[in-house]
């Protein structure tokens, strides 16, 4: 992989992070300032994961059959931005509700698309422990960028800007597109049945299935976190900053990445990470002092950057060549996809039946059943 198309696929992840890290903490406020209530606000940010539940496996499987990830990538990226232009146009809830299932049903392609691609051209080099953390890296950053320099405009300037900021981020991820380059992809038929013999190995089921329980978890933090912390007494740029410091813990394991996974097999990686996961969201629900939650958004390197990184490594091992876009999709659709819809309508439940503390409590015996889920993976011999 050349510098140039490092720098693009770098760009590619920040951008498309930027993207998250505006929706993920501030799409439910400008919901709320919309007037919708928290029920509403749940079915409508749950759309970000229900578009997962197909949308990633379709084009995943559209991109293994026509062997070109990039093209699709670009007329995603583009559909994606002069869909979400509609926002400005929009008034009432159900039109709102029918726009995030459009556009989160285009965006679901991305990531799939673009993490198959990068791991296919680092693969290709023999460098995905050295490099994949790094490209990846980016991602986080732009994260981190955006939720400060989100928090601090809404904070000055209100709430409303929201779609301005959206616009110009996915305007600019449609144009990064056209710089993306992958190694040409190995051509061949599809053969029938090809993917149901890898899913008959119970260690692939046992895996999807940790995957569900760890984005079931996350659900409450994606969905809830920023409404928690406002209910806590934080302003807007202090949610920011509670957001900036999780994704900067990751962007640390990122960059380290190489020393881990050289030294643990991504199984134990992966145990490790819902250890901790089932601690954080102890502390969260039962302990939500300033320096507790700071503690808390730091575990996030192991909970999601820990877990990303061995859960995409581990991927390879049954998902290859023709299977990997599919492979990819197909773990985006059982976590973020099922796992992050259920996960997310029950946090809504919980919080509007109960206090708001029980959504972490859910999250934290998820991440017990993800655990005890890759425990049941068999040792490699």
């Amino acid at each position: 992989m050349t510098p140039s198309v490092r720098w693009a696929f770098g760009s590619f992840f920040f951008l498309y992070f930027a993207y998250v890290g505006l929706v993920s903490p501030y799409a439910s406020l400008f919901f709320l300032d919309r007037g919708f209530s928290v029920i509403e606000i749940a079915v409508l940010m749950s759309m970000l994961q229900i578009t997962r539940i197909v949308g990633p496996f379709s084009w995943g499987l559209l991109s293994d059959y026509l062997s070109d990830r990039i093209g699709i990538i670009r007329f995603c990226a583009c559909l994606a931005a002069v869909t979400f232009l509609s926002i400005f146009f929009l008034n009432s809830y159900i039109a709102f509700f029918i726009w995030m299932f459009v556009l989160h049903t285009i965006l679901s392609s991305l990531m799939p698309l673009g993490e198959s691609a990068t791991v296919h051209a680092l693969f290709k080099d023999n460098s995905f422990d050295k490099r994949y953390g790094r490209l990846r890296l980016w991602g986080s950053i732009g994260f981190i960028a955006m939720v400060l320099f989100a928090g601090e405009l809404f904070q000055r300037k209100g709430i409303e800007l929201y779609p301005i900021v959206g616009a110009v981020i996915l305007t600019f991820l449609a144009l990064v597109t056209f710089r993306l380059h992958e190694p040409k992809m190995e051509r061949r038929k599809m053969v029938k049945g090809e993917l149901l013999i890898v899913l008959l190995n119970p260690d692939v089921r046992w895996f999807l299935l940790s995957g569900f329980f760890m984005i079931f978890a996350h659900a409450a933090l994606y969905v809830f976190y920023s409404l928690y912390l406002a209910d806590l007494g934080y302003d807007k740029f202090q949610i920011g900053l509670f957001w900036a410091l999780g994704v900067a813990a990751e962007v640390i394991f990122f960059y380290f990445q190489s020393k881990v996974l050289s030294r643990l097999d991504p199984e134990v990686v992966l145990q490790i990470a819902f250890g901790i996961g089932v601690f954080r969201f102890i502390l969260m629900a039962f302990f939500p002092l300033t320096w507790v939650l700071i503690l808390a958004q730091l575990m996030h390197a192991a909970t999601f950057g820990a877990h990303h990184s061995a859960a995409t490594k581990l991927l390879q091992r049954w998902f290859t060549g023709p299977l990997q876009a599919r492979g990819q999709a197909l773990m985006a659709t059982v976590s973020y996809g099922l796992g992050g819809t259920l996960g997310g309508l029950f946090a809504g439940w919980l919080w509007d039946a109960t206090e708001p503390r029980n959504v972490f409590v859910m999250a934290a015996l998820a991440c017990g059943l993800g655990g005890m889920a890759i425990g049941r993976l068999r040792p490699r011999r």
